[in-house]
């Protein structure tokens, strides 16, 4: 039976430390010789990565709205089947969002463990917890792990403020070979911190003697019927095609489950670098240019003129190009960073983007075509200004409003929007045959 220890890491708000927490608990499992496989609440790109280097697995997404509650059960069910360990990130605070990470542990009935930062607090640490455990009766709080408690005392000033029927979960010092470094999007990708797997342990070493490192309680995760149905063989939508990634620190906001799709529909998939000045395979049918951070490279970005001139000639030969968020900035005239410093671009999209301090969009949208909707999200600093007009706006999840721009110009389609693939594989098929509008 697919019966699996699992375990919801939420806490009460972002920057609790929640995914600190949970990659010191998988690396942790994973030194003791257990198979550990860690799954991401809601849209995210980098603490999945963070994740994946701390268990050893690749880390896929969960969102009731997203993905589906059918297809959420499947992942669980074929998780417990391979794992001896779930664990499940949340995503800002229990309950926010709709759906919220309340709403998805409420579903699978998994326990939750609350990572309060206890910094600057005493006695109201007990009164967060209270209500986090009390607000929902169907959301099964577990237990309260305290985070950046500042001495001993303070820890048992927390412990002592719990309700008796919350169990503590221990708690962590706050220290600064420990917490993982962020920016503008969230964390810094995990490629990035040098000294990750250093900070991994020694989070592992601290949680170790934690009653949070102990296996939680067993969850049986039954697949639905619809869902062993939807398990069935995809059918080969892209067998011959060859789609040629860009994948390195300027575009790696790529979901895991995007790039299993393509497999299960016959693509062949390789990768290149932009940022290494490495071209397009010639023998690419599409091309695909994921999110990520071509703002941080812009200059190298530029100063690569072999990377530039394939997915120039990929372009000019009528090959289909999906570029998504920082994907479509590359391929722009220019892009303005927040010091006014502008940098051409490769000129395939007419348009400039300016970078901003402040988010422009975020939140989950969906794309309505011929062939059905697409789910995905929108979260980025930026703004574009290009003649081009749309050929479709995305919609938000929660209303009708407008969302996303999707723009076509020859064989490029680009929008702000990141797609997740699995939601409809007819579509993403489209996509890369170049007639899904």
């Amino acid at each position: 039976m697919p019966d699996c220890p699992a375990q919801f890491i939420s806490a009460p708000a972002s920057g609790q430390g929640k995914t600190t927490i949970t990659a010191g608990l998988a690396r942790h499992h994973r030194r003791q010789g257990r198979r550990v496989r860690v799954f991401k609440t809601g849209p995210d790109f980098l603490d999945p990565m963070i994740l994946e280097r701390a268990s050893g697995a690749p880390v896929l997404s969960l969102d009731l709205w997203m993905v589906g509650e059918s297809a959420c059960r499947e992942l669980l069910a074929q998780a417990a089947q391979q794992a001896d360990l779930i664990l499940i990130e949340g995503v800002m605070g229990l309950y926010d969002g709709t759906p919220s990470s309340a709403d998805l542990a409420a579903a699978f009935g998994v326990p939750v463990v609350a990572v309060i930062s206890a910094k600057a607090m005493a006695q109201t640490f007990g009164a967060v917890a209270f209500g986090l455990a009390h607000y929902r009766a169907d959301v099964p709080v577990r237990g309260v792990f305290a985070n950046r408690v500042g001495s001993t005392r303070h820890a048992r000033m927390l412990e002592e403020a719990l309700p008796p029927e919350l169990k503590w979960m221990g708690s962590i010092a706050s220290t600064a070979d420990i917490e993982l470094p962020d920016r503008h999007l969230g964390l810094h990708q995990a490629a990035e911190i040098a000294d990750l797997d250093r900070r991994l342990e020694r989070a592992a070493d601290a949680l170790a003697s934690t009653p949070l490192a102990e296996l939680p309680p067993t969850v049986r995760f039954l697949p639905s019927s619809s869902s062993s149905k939807s398990a069935a063989p995809l059918p080969r939508l892209l067998d011959g095609a060859h789609i040629a990634v860009a994948r390195d620190a300027a575009f790696s906001f790529i979901y895991p489950a995007n790039l299993a799709l393509l497999d299960a529909l016959g693509a062949r998939v390789s990768f290149f670098s932009p940022l290494a000045d490495e071209p397009v395979p010639d023998a690419a049918t599409a091309l695909y240019l994921p999110g990520g951070y071509p703002e941080l490279h812009a200059a190298a970005l530029a100063r690569h003129a072999r990377a530039a001139a394939s997915v120039r000639a990929h372009a000019a030969a009528g090959k289909p190009v999906f570029a998504e968020c920082g994907g479509m900035l590359y391929l722009l005239d220019s892009l303005t960073t927040t010091d006014g410093t502008t940098t051409p671009m490769l000129g395939l999209l007419p348009g400039q983007v300016r970078m901003q301090t402040r988010f422009a969009a975020l939140g989950m949208q969906q794309l309505d075509g011929p062939l059905g909707t697409l789910t995905g999200h929108t979260f980025h600093y930026s703004h574009v200004s290009t003649p081009l007009t749309p050929v479709l706006h995305a919609t938000r999840a929660q209303s009708e409003a407008a969302g996303e721009a999707v723009y076509r110009c020859g064989s490029i389609v680009a929008t702000y929007m990141h797609s997740y693939w699995p939601s409809n594989p007819a579509f993403t098929a489209a996509l890369f045959h170049g007639n899904a509008f």
